[in-house]
Formats: C-alpha cells, structure tokens, sequence
C-alpha cells in the first residue's frame, strides 16, 4: 500500500458564538466514497482506490467547527482492491485499509485544523507536547 495523493477539495473554519463555560471539542472522519481511479503511471499489477473523506472539529455547544473535506489516493494490488470495492458495496472497508487510510487522513487534517484553529484563535482540538521544569530535588 503507497500514498499517491492527497488533497483538500473543501477548508471550512467558523467561529459562531463566544466561548462556553463547558465547551466540549470533538473530531470525527467519515468516509463517504471509495472508489476505483484511473491512472497510466502507475504498475499493471497494481490499482488505485481513491478515498473520500470528511474530517470535521466540532466544538459544542454551537461554538465552532472546523471541517476538511478531501481524497487520497492509495495504489494497492489487484487482489486487495477487488476485496475493498466489495466489501465497499456494504460500506464496510477491510481494516488493515482502514487503518491505513484513517492515519494518513488523522496526520494530513490534524494538522490543517491546528493551523486554521491558531489562526482563527480558537482552542486547539489536541493537546500539544510542552516543556516544564522539572521540581529541584534537595
């Protein structure tokens, strides 16, 4: 399995009210299409199944909502892209792509919506690694 391709089709960030007291922030991928594509670069005993998604930041209640909408491109063999437009036909993938196409989609979208979050200053949807100093030991 290779990344071919990603991109962002929609980048959409609103800010509705002021802050709550008792904000509650919440992401979520959805997959709405998966589809064979066609390309003349790539191997003949491979394919590529292109991914939809929809990576959406809810902030509730009606604070805010970030939401980043794309595809990505995967080049699979044969065998594992006929078992993947199968089982698509009941909208179910088999999870080993699954996993795959959610990592790449949570690495690219996280870190689209921490820039447009910082941007937009609103507070952001995971928390960052920092620095404290360590307590002196006498």
């Amino acid at each position: 399995m290779k990344l071919l391709g990603f991109s962002f089709d929609k980048i959409s960030i609103e800010k509705i009210s002021n802050l709550p007291n008792n904000l509650k922030i919440n992401t979520n991928v959805d997959l709405p299409e998966v589809k064979k594509a066609d390309a003349d670069f790539i191997k003949e005993k491979e394919e590529i199944i292109a991914v939809k998604f929809i990576f959406t930041v809810d902030y509730s209640p009606d604070f805010a909502k970030v939401e980043l909408k794309g595809t990505i491109l995967i080049s699979v063999d044969s065998k594992t892209a006929k078992d993947i437009l199968k089982q698509w036909k009941d909208k179910k993938i088999p999870e080993k792509f699954k996993f795959a196409a959610f990592n790449i989609i949570l690495r690219k979208a996280n870190v689209k919506a921490l820039q447009l979050e910082e941007e937009m200053g609103l507070p952001l949807h995971i928390t960052l690694p920092y620095l404290k100093k360590q307590d002196e030991k006498e």
